[in-house]
């Protein structure tokens, strides 16, 4: 049975990034395909040689799709190529070191790559994004509340959506049910209408690089829709270990 392996959050990590992908050679060719759903880059020293490694796939290794991520957003504006001229969120967040590391890690060449890459993937019904369809900054969570996640979903007409902003391994899953809308104006109160709702879900797909010596990646079986959260252990605490699921929600709209 084929499965995509799907990554995000490896902000730089180049241990996190090998010992994921050893794991994924245990599986050989059951894997047809590599995601890397943003944040690829970090601010790390060892950034600039884990680019590296990603772009030239060791033999018998995939070569991973990569889409943009909220680290790679933050040094485009830091070079003048973003939406905004400045970085507040990333400056609020982790202070002025971490944005001349950042600065530092992500040379020039780099960053005119990493202005090439999509924001997302659709395959078959899923949609491959780094946050959501509104914001790459945007962060899903179980706690989303499900009209917004339905929401998300429906902006694209996707069925599956797998995103890695949270950092956090989750299926949340939507059942079917039916949404009433309606406009009320001073003047005049319109028909309602009726949406029925599929059952569909978003997955988080945990972070590689973001928590020292424990990695999470995500497996999925596109022919039978089934989500499998993997956690790897590097360093000082090598080994692997299979999560049939990470935090699951489930919620009904009527």
């Amino acid at each position: 049975m084929n499965k995509w392996a799907i990554l995000s959050g490896i902000t730089g990590n180049l241990a996190a990034y090998e010992a994921v992908v050893a794991d994924i050679k245990r599986y050989g060719h059951q894997i047809e395909a590599l995601y890397i759903l943003g944040d690829l880059v970090g601010p790390r020293p060892e950034t600039e040689k884990l680019i590296e490694r990603v772009m030239n796939p060791k033999r018998g290794e995939l070569e991973p799709l990569i889409c943009k991520g909220w680290w790679e957003e933050q040094c485009l504006i830091l070079h003048g190529l973003g939406a905004s001229g400045d970085a507040p969120e990333l400056i609020a967040k982790y202070g002025g070191d971490t944005v001349k590391l950042l600065w530092d890690s992500v040379s020039r060449k780099t960053v005119q790559w990493l202005r090439s890459l999509d924001f997302g993937f659709f395959e078959l019904d899923c949609l491959l994004i780094h946050g959501s369809t509104v914001s790459v900054a945007e962060e899903l969570t179980p706690e989303t509340p499900p009209i917004q996640m339905l929401d998300r979903l429906s902006r694209m007409q996707a069925n599956n959506l797998f995103c890695g902003r949270s950092g956090l391994t989750f299926q949340y899953q939507l059942q079917t049910g039916s949404i009433t809308t309606g406009l009320t104006t001073l003047d005049f109160q319109h028909s309602q209408q009726i949406i029925t709702v599929s059952p569909r879900q978003v997955i988080g797909v945990g972070n590689v690089g973001c928590t020292q010596g424990q990695a999470t990646y995500t497996l999925y079986h596109p022919s039978s829709n089934q989500v499998e959260f993997k956690t790897v252990y590097y360093g000082s605490n090598k080994g692997f270990n299979s999560q049939s699921a990470g935090k699951k929600a489930k919620s009904s709209i009527y």
